[in-house]
This record gives C-alpha cells, sequence and structure tokens, in this order.
C-alpha cells in the first residue's frame, strides 16, 4: 500500500475514533439512557462534545473528496512527491483541525482546515 493510500486509512480511522471521543463526552452531560436511545428529544451536545460533533461532520466532509483524489491518482498510476506531500499534509492538518476543534481553538484550527483543502488540490491536480 503506498503512502496515500495509507494516510486515507489513517484518516478514516480518525474518522472512526472521533465519535468515541465526542460521545463519551456527550453521555457525560446527558446520561446513558439518553445516549443510547434514539436522541429524537435529546438536547444537543456542548461545550467540547459539540465542538468534537462539528469536527466530525467537518472531517467526514472533507474526507469523501480527499478519498476520490486519492482514488483518482491511483487509478492514474500516480504516485509522485506532491501526491505525497498531499496526503501527508491532509492527514497533519485533520489531526491538528480536530484537536483544535475540540480544545475551541479557532485561528490554528481554520488554518489546519485550509491546509487540509490545499493537500486534497496538491493531489488532484497531478493527474492532470
Amino acid at each position: 500500500m503506498n503512502i496515500e493510500l495509507t494516510c486515507l486509512a489513517a484518516s478514516a480511522v480518525l474518522c472512526l475514533a472521533l465519535p468515541l471521543v465526542y460521545v463519551a463526552m456527550y453521555q457525560k452531560q446527558v446520561g446513558f439512557p439518553v445516549v443510547s436511545g434514539n436522541r429524537e428529544d435529546a438536547p444537543g451536545p456542548t461545550g467540547a462534545a459539540g465542538r468534537g460533533l462539528r469536527a466530525h461532520r467537518n472531517l467526514i466532509e472533507n474526507l469523501v473528496p480527499f478519498a476520490i483524489a486519492v482514488m483518482l491518482a491511483r487509478a492514474a498510476g500516480v504516485s509522485n512527491t506532491m501526491t505525497i506531500i498531499g496526503a501527508e499534509l491532509f492527514l497533519a492538518a485533520r489531526l491538528v483541525h480536530a484537536i483544535t476543534y475540540f480544545l475551541g481553538i479557532t485561528g490554528i484550527r481554520t488554518l489546519a482546515y485550509f491546509a487540509g483543502v490545499v493537500g486534497t488540490a496538491l493531489i488532484f491536480l497531478q493527474p492532470l
């Protein structure tokens, strides 16, 4: 497996791990019966739990284009310095984004978001 696919797999693991963190926080807010129920009338998560949920949603929105970029490059047989930098940049940026989102650090979080977009764009541009 090449580096780009490894970064994609690691990003997917991050996507699976984030709910484990914010749901545990949310459970402390509303209790296990609410979290394990249908949550139709449950209050929304607040604080770090709410930020974690939003970080997860943001990752999902950005993981899809990143995955498409990686798969397009793979299908085109392109794996070079730029695709590797793009994939590593995306993964590192999404880790920083998740951590700073949980902590409520907005400036760094925003920069991390844009770094992830740049990483995806670097990969998309290579097969052209």
